[in-house]
């Protein structure tokens, strides 16, 4: 169990994190949900039905990993727009914009803040260490907040490719991308792991 994620008997999953583990994925979850920003608690209407049809922004977020996180919905990101529709494509990418950002942003927070409360929540062992013992839910949540975590260091590493990601690998220890690219990398091996917890 240590490193990786392993199922437990039911249903669920479990992995051994030590105290710096526990802090370095709290530390990220954080600056996930400080990315993301607030819900609109404050300025939202009390009418639930008027609150569900609030509307969002329309135009993509100006920062790049935001941009990773909320895609535009149509078009090939990795493409060359296509000259012919490109308008079209804009303006059908702000209209489902508008009316899905706001449910996406607050259904990543939701993710991030489960993996705040569970490690809150957890029980020292007595090595400083902890066992994190996941519900099927809470490993889905789980799931969804290391892929964003991921995508989002991806995205200050300008990863793109595949092959960016094996020459990361090759980094020189005094290289001040280290630690991200460590991260990175650990975060996909605790995911890799937990997804096959979820399979049948």
């Amino acid at each position: 169990m240590p490193g990786h994620f392993e199922a437990l008997p039911g249903g669920g999953a479990a992995v051994a994190l030590d105290d710096v583990e526990i802090s370095i994925i709290r530390s990220l979850a954080v600056q996930l949900l400080e990315l993301i920003g607030p819900g609109p608690a404050g300025d939202a209407p009390e009418d639930p039905l008027a609150e569900l049809f609030t509307e969002g922004p329309s135009e993509p977020p100006a920062d790049p990993v935001l941009r990773r996180l909320f895609p535009d919905a149509y078009g090939d990101p990795e493409g060359a727009p296509d000259p012919r529709r490109a308008e079209e494509e804009k303006a059908y990418a702000a209209e489902f914009r508008r009316y899905t950002e706001n449910d996406l942003r607050a259904g990543k927070r939701d993710n991030a803040l489960a993996v705040i409360r569970s490690l809150d929540a957890l029980t020292p062992a007595g090595d400083g260490g902890a066992v994190l013992e996941l519900s099927t839910e809470d490993s889905r949540c789980w799931l969804s907040a290391l892929n964003d975590l991921r995508l989002a260091i991806g995205s200050r590493l300008e990863i793109t490719e595949e092959d960016d990601t094996d020459a990361l690998y090759r980094l020189p220890d005094e290289d001040p991308r280290k630690p991200m690219v460590m991260a990175y990398l650990w975060l996909g091996s605790l995911q890799e792991t937990l997804v096959s917890t979820l399979l049948p």
